[in-house]
């Protein structure tokens, strides 16, 4: 463990190099998965207090149904729990459900562990987890989980006394790994109930059975998260007593906060910090595994509508040089729309379908060949929409242009506010016009099929420009039936092969998960399960 941060870190000091300097980008050191963590050296005690960093700012609600990006998640994973848990190396386990039990992919049975208790002290029942699950499918309760894995719901029942029943309209094999996810969380019925619109917010909070309950919300400032010294998992209880998690955004600030140990540690540590962080004394940065992607995704419009067109912007951008300068070494060249080691079943039948796959090399005779099958006016300059506040975007638009302008088209970088940015992502009029927008996205488990099937199956929930093929929804439903997971994985390989002919999206690069650490602090996953697992119940003394 010690040696693989070791190497990464002197990767990390070359690229950033080879970035000031000027040099040629792809000489940098190419970052390897066997350079990538699952977690952090285990702590050797507890710690009375620590505080972290959220730099994507303040939760917007602690409500389950509602958290549904980094601010959201990475709090409300380690106060409400899920029937199943994801775990640092991206295998499930049992959690708030003692087992489960699928007779048939339509069907999945929970038994309900017993013991469990809400932090008001209130015993967690079947009624509890019938109720929770049930919140995704009512519209009054508002859930942003809401379609795709929810719309396929067809029933929720309690079943036994210490049982809860969900049947689907059609078979998925991939539905109860999203149990570790909000659609899976369970909270008390009865507070819910009780609280109303306060629920979720500084007043009414939540009531839920995890290793830490809600302290002191200082609005715009930070929240403080108390250990549950109740938790019914004893082997797993926190070793932090209290746990402060501010809401600092400025990059310079943020560098500021951890290099002079004000803050102990922080997630997604912006790229803006990382040439402070890499020689900091005061504590570590690690790289993990991870199950993000970073890509351009196509509205439907314009000469970006041709996938000879994107496929040939594919082959013309540097991606390799994108992951070194741009991500600064932290980030590797995306091969497809699955992000590397993005899955946790059908190991060896992924890794043979990856292989087939065209390599990250740049490659531009082979883009000008590409681009004389495209059936659109290639005159047309194309636009690519990024939030004007995230100024990497534009880096890495500049180096598709520069790939571009290569092959004989013309990209141009379009910045807009975040807040009007988002509404990219929900409202089809808010994309007309526009040929493409950034996306930094990121599986929500560990599954191809679940990803795929949301950007290239008909009508999926990131399928922004009307991607569909029968095949390939054919193919997605196949493999959402079979039960055997090395053909499910053999049928993704399939859809993989398809979508990576026609690229509704263009992968760009797989980041890592950027994690620093202060010297008096250890113990937290290293990988991308800090959204769903509690990570803040295993941060600790270091000994140091």
């Amino acid at each position: 463990m010690k040696k693989k941060l070791v190497a990464v870190t002197g990767a990390l000091a070359l690229a950033l190099t080879g970035c000031a300097a000027g040099g040629n980008a792809t000489t940098a050191p190419t970052l390897s998965t066997d350079d990538l963590l699952v977690t952090t050296p285990a702590a050797t005690g507890e710690l009375d207090r620590a505080t972290w960093n959220l730099p994507f700012g303040e939760p917007a609600s602690l409500d389950p149904i509602k958290a549904f990006n980094y601010p959201e998640n990475t709090v409300v994973a380690n106060l409400c729990e899920g029937l199943m848990q994801l775990q640092p190396d991206y295998s499930i386990k049992p959690n708030l459900a003692e087992s489960v039990e699928s007779p048939d992919a339509s069907t999945y049975v929970y038994t309900v562990r017993e013991g469990v208790k809400f932090w008001d002290g209130q015993p967690m029942t079947a009624d509890d987890v019938a109720y929770s699950l049930g919140r995704q499918l009512d519209a009054n309760e508002g859930s942003y989980w809401a379609g795709g894995v929810v719309d396929n719901i067809a029933s929720i029942e309690k079943t036994g006394d210490w049982e809860v029943t969900v049947k689907l309209k059609q078979p998925d094999s991939t539905f109860n790994s999203y149990m570790v996810t909000p659609i899976g969380t369970i909270v008390e019925k009865a507070h819910r109930e009780a609280t109303g619109a306060d629920y979720g917010n500084p007043t009414g909070q939540v009531m839920c059975t995890g290793p830490y309950s809600v302290g002191a919300w200082n609005q715009g400032q930070s929240i403080s998260l108390m250990r549950n010294d109740n938790y019914w998992n004893a082997e797993k209880k926190a070793k932090t007593a209290q746990v402060d998690i501010n809401f600092i955004v400025d990059s310079a600030a943020i560098a500021s906060a951890l290099t002079t140990g004000a803050i102990d540690g922080s997630y997604d540590v912006p790229l803006g910090a990382l040439s402070s962080l890499q020689d900091s004394t005061q504590g570590s940065l690690y790289l993990g595994r991870s199950l993000q992607l970073v890509a351009i995704i196509g509205t439907g419009q314009g000469a970006f509508a041709d996938p000879a067109v994107r496929n040939a912007l594919m082959m013309a951008t540097d991606r390799e040089a994108i992951a070194a300068t741009v991500f600064e070494g932290t980030a590797q060249a995306s091969r497809s729309l699955i992000p590397n080691e993005g899955w946790a079943y059908g190991n060896s039948v992924f890794e043979k379908g990856r292989e087939k796959l065209a390599p990250t090399t740049l490659d531009i005779e082979g883009a000008k060949a590409e681009l004389k099958k495209a059936k659109v006016d290639i005159s047309q300059t194309i636009k690519i929409v990024y939030p004007s506040e995230r100024t990497y975007y534009a880096d890495i638009i500049s180096e598709i242009s520069n790939g571009a302008k290569a092959i004989g088209l013309t990209v141009e970088p379009e910045g807009i506010p975040s807040a009007q940015f988002g509404a990219f992502f929900s409202d089809a009029e808010a994309r007309a016009g526009h040929d493409a927008f950034v996306t930094n996205n990121y599986m929500d488990v560990p599954d191809p099929l679940a990803f795929l099937r949301t950007i290239v199956g008909t009508g999926g929930s990131q399928n922004y420009n009307e991607f569909s093929q029968p095949d390939i929804d054919a193919l997605l439903d196949k493999a959402a039936a079979a039960s055997d997971e090395n053909d499910r994985a053999a049928l993704v390989n399939e859809i993989q092969d398809k979508a990576m002919a026609d690229l509704p999206w263009i992968p760009i690069v797989d980041p890592s998960v950027r994690l620093f650490l202060g010297n008096r602090v250890t113990g937290v996953p290293a990988s991308f399960v800090y959204l769903y697992y509690p990570w803040a119940a295993d941060l600790g003394a270091s000994g140091k």
